[in-house]
Order: structure tokens, then C-alpha cells, then sequence
């Protein structure tokens, strides 16, 4: 059977790790990179060697490809997927889809117009911790869910200037981070309809201004009968280098996924009854490639579209809210 030909636009390190998660599949056939950095493309060509290095997405889709993954600066995620798409390639891009709701939903239109594959890199849902409180939840072992606190703190904050440019990256540290945390939270719950949002922004300690992006956040919001909280920040003085947390808390009990020692790739879960608690999953884990993975997998049984895709925009119109856009 005959691989699908993948090409890769942006090949950083976030897009060469998800190339990496991919091509070691077996699925599918790396055929061409593209970046504007040679180093990032020597890089990608390491795990690709026999890929072809073109200039440009239109140079990609040339190719006759069946799939784009995109790993671009965020203004741009939007104008490529719905390119790809369009020329009749499958695409996995990186978070978030679009700066807004409408971005992200004129992606996931294209997608179904096409009737091709779409995948985003939500991949914290993918960490074994989340996959079995998930479980938890949909059995009913937590009894009535009434309450998810959701949290991450990144000490450092991003290192581009775009990130700054609301008009360039759609918000601050909620579009970021953020968007992990409200997907993983309508994803356990089933995607229910959210009301009574209401949010917080700040920048360096003081409400956002217009032109600025917030680096400090807090929202809550309702998903169905579950109240949510959400906080999260770049360059927050926490003590560790990141606070990351979801948890969920019903009438027969809790559980939580939490990072372990201020690590950004080591998690812990555990499962709360009363003052016990029960180990879910634990690292070491390598979890951070298994959305592309899932993604490639699909790909090569199929590369039409998934109706699960018109999610990502369900997240996306939470994120506006949070902005009151």
C-alpha cells in the first residue's frame, strides 16, 4: 500500500519534533520541507534525508501532495490550511488554528468543502493521565462532575516578537496556553454549550490596554452544569518553571493531571477519594508527538474529512469570549 506524501512548512523545533513523531509512524513518506531558516531545514533533513526542499507552500503543493503539516507563526495558520486544503491535501496544523473563532471556522469549512483530513496539535489530550480521566469521567466513576480548575503558568514566556502583536498572534497567554486548557476540558466533557464567561486580563500586573497582549489571566466560565475555572501567565513569579493542572472534581470523587517538579513534559495522575489518592499514569512519557501521530495514522486510512474536526472551533469561540470579541 502506498504511503501518503507529507510535506512540512516550518521546520523548527516544534515542527521537526512533530516530523519526527510522524515519519516514525511508518505511515506515511516525508517528501519535502520548507523554511526560510537553512539551519531548521538541515535539521528536518536529518530525519528526512531524502526529502526535497522547496521555497515555498505553493512550491509544496505542487507536488501533488495528500498532506501539509504546518508549523508557521499563528497569523498565518489560517491562510495556509485553507490553501492546503483547497488544493486538495490533508492538514495537521499547529494551535491555534486561527487568531479567532472565525478564522478557525472558515479552516474547518474548507476542510469539509474539500472533504479532507484535519488535525490541530492539541496534544495534551494525547498524555495517558488525561486519556484515563477522561475515562473516569465518561463512566460516571467521579459521579456528577461540578467543577474543573484548569492552570498554567509558564515562567518564561515565548521568545518572538509576534507573540506580542495581538494583531499578529490573536491574544497573549490565553491563545498560547490557554487553549490547551479549555480544549482539554470541553474534550472530557463531551463539548457541551458554555455560558457565563467572564474574564480577567492583565499586563505586567495592570489591566491590558489596547495594542497589548495579556500575560496574565483569569476566566471562568460554565460548560453545561460544570463550573470551570482558568488561570494562566507568562513570567509569573511561581517558584518552577511551569504550574501546569487540570482538574475535575465530581460527587463521587476527583482527578488530576499535574506536571511534576516544574517539568513542561513530565506528568502525574492521580485519582482523589476523600484525603487517598490513586495513581493514574506517571512519567517517563512520551506524549508530546502522539496528536501528530494520531494524525498521520488517520491520514493513511483515510484522507477525508473527520466531522469530530468541527470541535476545534468550539474552543476557539470560548477564547473569544475570554477577549470579548
Amino acid at each position: 500500500m502506498t504511503k501518503p506524501k507529507v510535506g512540512f512548512l516550518g521546520t523548527g523545533w516544534i515542527g521537526r519534533h512533530r516530523m519526527e513523531a510522524m515519519v516514525a509512524t511508518g505511515a506515511i513518506e516525508a517528501v519535502a520541507v520548507c523554511d526560510p531558516s537553512p539551519e531548521c531545514v538541515d535539521a528536518a533533513r536529518q530525519v528526512a534525508p531524502d526529502a526535497q526542499v522547496v521555497g515555498s507552500l505553493a512550491d509544496l503543493l505542487a507536488l501533488g501532495l495528500d498532506g501539509v503539516v504546518i508549523a508557521t507563526p499563528s497569523a498565518l495558520h489560517a491562510a495556509q490550511s485553507i490553501q492546503a486544503l483547497e488544493a486538495g491535501a490533508a492538514v495537521f496544523c499547529q494551535k491555534p488554528l486561527g487568531r479567532d473563532a472565525s478564522e478557525a471556522q472558515g479552516v474547518i469549512d474548507a476542510a469539509r468543502t474539500a472533504d479532507r483530513l484535519l488535525g490541530v496539535d492539541l496534544s495534551y489530550r494525547h498524555t495517558a493521565g488525561m486519556v484515563r480521566i477522561a475515562e473516569l469521567v465518561r463512566e460516571g466513576a467521579l459521579g456528577d462532575l461540578f467543577a474543573v480548575d484548569l492552570t498554567f503558568h509558564n515562567a518564561y514566556g515565548p521568545d518572538k516578537p509576534w507573540f506580542y502583536d495581538p494583531a499578529q498572534s490573536g491574544g497573549g497567554c490565553v491563545v498560547d496556553l490557554g487553549v490547551h486548557l479549555v480544549d482539554l476540558a470541553l474534550h472530557v466533557l463531551g463539548f457541551p454549550e458554555v455560558s457565563d464567561v467572564a474574564a480577567e486580563l492583565r499586563s505586567g500586573g495592570q489591566p491590558v490596554q489596547p495594542g497589548e497582549v495579556e500575560d496574565y489571566a483569569v476566566a471562568q466560565f460554565k460548560a453545561g452544569g460544570v463550573a470551570v475555572r482558568l488561570a494562566c501567565s507568562w513570567r509569573l513569579h511561581a517558584g518552577r518553571d511551569a504550574v501546569i493542572e487540570a482538574a475535575f472534581y465530581g460527587t463521587g470523587g476527583g482527578a488530576s493531571l499535574r506536571n511534576v517538579g516544574g517539568s513542561f513534559y513530565d506528568f502525574t495522575a492521580e485519582r482523589f477519594n476523600g484525603t487517598a489518592a490513586e495513581p493514574l499514569a506517571g512519567p517517563p512519557e512520551e506524549w508530546g508527538g502522539r496528536a501528530a501521530s494520531a494524525w498521520a495514522e488517520a491520514l493513511a486510512r483515510s484522507p477525508r474529512f473527520d466531522p469530530a474536526a468541527a470541535q476545534f472551533a468550539r474552543s476557539a469561540e470560548v477564547l473569544d469570549r475570554i477577549y470579548d470579541r
